[in-house]
């Protein structure tokens, strides 16, 4: 069976997780440090490679109003980057409240803040990756 990954894209570090194989259950992965568009469309291939990933899920922030600003105009660029040079089908995915969501989560169970900040991209990630997986799974 195919995996799915999730990706929350950010400027200085991109949060990654991983799908089990029925697609059912997201699992935050090590983060990535954005060191440059070559090198992080190297790492995604090996990824893509190594566990049989089909489709990316980006986040894609929106405004609470459902409009795009800034942020939403870089994760399409990197969208667009990474596109033609990887195996895998790209989506976006509405991510409001994600990050929110994920330092919650990530401080309910006793994180401090050093802790968290290392934590809360692929944090967020999963959480975008699981609600994709929610909504587009297939009953057996």
């Amino acid at each position: 069976m195919s995996r799915t990954l999730g990706i929350d894209f950010g400027t200085r570090r991109i949060g990654l997780a991983l799908s089990d194989p029925t697609g059912t259950l997201a699992s935050p992965l090590p983060f990535l440090e954005n060191t440059g568009i070559p090198e992080v469309i190297a790492k995604l291939e090996e990824l893509v490679q190594s566990h049989g990933i089909k489709i990316i899920v980006v986040g894609l922030p929106r405004n609470m109003d459902g409009t795009y600003g800034p942020s939403a105009e870089k994760v399409r660029d990197f969208i667009s980057q990474i596109q033609p040079q990887l195996s895998a089908k790209i989506l976006a995915q509405d991510e409001r409240l994600t990050t929110a969501q994920a330092s919650r989560d990530l401080s309910q169970i006793g994180l401090n803040q050093k802790e968290l900040r290392k934590k809360i991209d692929s944090a967020s990630a999963s959480l975008i990756l699981q609600q994709f997986l929610d909504r587009n799974h297939l009953s057996p």
